[in-house]
C-alpha cells in the first residue's frame, strides 16, 4: 500500500488528454487508490467534470497548475501523462520527495540516452535512465516489482511485442526481416487538434502514415534487440484508421525450422499462462479490436504459412486501456504489491 499503510495516494498530471482522463476513469473506481492532485496546466481551476462531463457525478475534483514537489509529497505515485520532454523535467523533483513515477511518455522508455535524443531531443535527466524501468508488465513484471521510476510503454510497441517476444526468446523466429504492420484509433494521436485527425480528413478512409520513420520504431527495436541478444532493424509501417480507439498489429515473421499453427498457438500460450490481460484466441479465431474496447486485455493469435515458411502474429489492444493508461495502472499495482487486475477487471463489452 501507500506510505500512509492505506490506500495509494496517487496524483496525475496531464489530466485533461486522453491518457490523463482515461486514468481518472480507472483510478477512480480503483478500490485502493485515492486520487490527491489531478495536473492541467491549461484548465488551471476548472472541474475536471467541466472538462469531460461524463465525470460528472463521479469525480468532482478541480484542475491544478502542476506543482512536482506538492505531487511528490502529497501522493504515493505520479502519473505523468504529459508531452515528451516535459516529464523529464520533473521526475527529478517527485522522485526526491520519496513518491514513484509512472511516466507514460517516451522520456524515460530508453536505456541509452543517445536513441532517444535522435529521435526527440536532449535529455534532461540521463542519469535517471539506468533506473528506470520498461514497464511492460507481463514481459517484465520482476522488474517493474522494484521499480520506483517506470517508462510505460507506447502503444505500437505494446500490441507489437506481446506477439513478438514469446517467439524471439526461444529463438524459434529470425530476428532480421520482422515486418509489423499496424493500426491505430485516432485517439493514439491525442486530444491536440491537427488537420490530419480532422473528422472529414479521417472519416471513412485509411491511411499510412511516417512510414520508415515512426518514432515507435526504435523503442521496438530496442526490446527485439534484447530479447534476440543481438542489434536488429525491422520494418513497422503504422496506419489510421476511423475509430477511436483501438490498435492491431500484424507482425510477420520467418521461423527457424517449420512449425504448425498449432505449436505458434501454444508458444503464446505457454509465455502468457498466469498472465491475466493476455489472451490467446483458439485456432481459426482472429483478434478484433472491438473485443478489447474499454480494458487492459490483449488478444493474440498466430497463423502458419506454410507455402513461405512464416509466421503471421496477429495482436489487438484498446491503444488508450493497455496501450496507456491501463498498462500503467497495471504497472502501479505491481510496483505496490496488489493484484495485477485490482481496479482492472472490467468485462469487454460482446457487441
Amino acid at each position: 500500500m501507500g506510505k500512509s499503510g492505506e490506500k495509494i495516494r496517487a496524483a496525475i498530471a496531464g489530466a485533461t488528454g486522453y491518457t490523463g482522463a482515461e486514468l481518472i476513469r480507472i483510478l477512480s473506481r480503483h478500490p485502493s487508490v485515492e486520487i490527491t492532485h489531478i495536473y492541467s496546466r491549461q484548465h488551471a481551476g476548472v472541474p475536471i467534470s467541466k472538462v469531460y462531463p461524463a465525470f460528472t457525478g463521479v469525480v468532482e475534483r478541480s484542475c491544478e497548475k502542476m506543482d512536482e514537489e506538492a505531487a511528490g509529497r502529497d501522493a504515493d505515485v505520479v502519473f505523468l501523462a504529459l508531452p515528451h520532454k516535459l516529464p523529464m523535467g520533473v521526475a527529478p523533483a517527485i522522485l526526491g520527495a520519496g513518491a514513484k513515477v509512472v511516466d507514460l511518455s517516451a522520456d524515460f522508455r530508453f536505456s541509452d540516452a543517445a536513441v532517444y535524443e535522435a529521435h526527440y531531443e536532449p535529455h534532461l535527466a540521463p542519469e535517471l535512465l539506468p533506473r528506470a524501468v520498461y514497464g511492460l508488465t507481463e514481459l517484465y513484471r520482476d522488474r517493474v516489482a522494484g521499480a520506483d521510476l517506470l517508462g510505460n510503454p507506447g502503444c505500437y510497441p505494446t500490441c507489437s511485442l506481446l506477439a513478438l517476444v514469446p517467439f524471439l526468446r526461444k529463438g524459434l523466429v529470425e530476428p532480421d526481416g520482422i515486418v509489423i504492420d499496424a493500426k491505430s484509433g485516432v485517439s493514439g494521436a491525442g486530444r491536440g487538434t491537427s488537420l490530419t485527425t480532422h473528422y472529414c480528413e479521417v472519416t471513412e478512409g485509411f491511411s499510412a502514415y511516417k512510414v520508415a520513420s515512426h518514432r515507435h520504431t526504435p523503442e521496438i527495436e530496442q526490446i527485439v534487440s534484447r530479447e534476440a541478444g543481438k542489434k536488429v532493424a525491422l520494418s513497422f509501417v503504422p496506419h489510421l484508421t476511423p475509430m477511436s480507439r483501438g490498435m492491431l498489429a500484424t507482425c510477420y515473421v520467418k521461423a527457424t525450422a517449420p512449425m504448425s499453427t498449432e505449436d505458434a498457438l501454444a508458444v503464446l500460450a505457454d509465455c502468457y499462462q498466469g498472465s491475466p490481460f493476455v489472451k490467446v484466441l483458439p485456432k481459426g479465431i482472429l483478434p478484433q479490436t472491438r473485443h478489447v474496447r474499454g480494458t487492459n486485455c490483449a488478444h493474440l493469435s498466430a497463423v502458419a504459412e506454410k507455402s513461405t515458411g512464416r509466421l503471421i502474429l496477429v495482436s489487438v489492444i484498446d491503444n488508450l486501456g493497455k496501450g496507456a493508461s491501463g498498462q500503467a495502472v497495471q504497472n502501479m499495482n505491481v510496483m505496490f504489491g496488489l493484484p495485477e487486475t485490482r481496479g482492472l477487471d472490467a468485462t469487454p463489452y460482446p457487441v
